[in-house]
């Protein structure tokens, strides 16, 4: 990246970013306006990519919503993310999740766990 724009942008870029890996399941909080309102809303799903860097980065998380693939793009350093809980870990075979989109059901959803010993060390 350019060292000028990465200057610029140095001050936008989050510092407490949550450490999340594809493949797992979080709870992404996102600040929704309504009017003069604002509240909370919460998406949950299996992060199926990240990509990019520095003040560009996004992460995609799918859900099964009433048998229908919902997929949303958030960008890592947005002002409108409160918070990314990790729900559960997981160990991906790949970089992308992008084959979770042709299956149905439970397997929409399944990916490699971590193993509770595994998770402790």
């Amino acid at each position: 990246m350019n060292p000028i724009i990465k200057e610029l942008t140095a001050s936008q870029v989050k510092k407490d970013v949550a450490s999340f890996k594809v493949g797992d399941g979080v709870r992404v909080h996102t600040k929704v306006r309504e009017g003069d309102k604002e509240r909370v809303q919460v998406f949950a799903g299996v992060v199926i990519a990240r990509k990019g860097h520095g003040i560009h980065e996004t992460f995609t998380v799918r859900r099964i919503s009433y048998g229908e693939g919902v997929e949303r793009v958030f960008p890592v350093n947005s002002p409108n993310i409160e918070k990314v809980e990790v729900e559960k870990d997981s160990e991906p075979g790949k970089a992308r999740l992008y084959y979770l989109r042709s299956r149905t059901g439970k397997a929409a959803m399944a990916v490699k766990e971590k193993r509770f010993e595994e998770a402790k060390a």
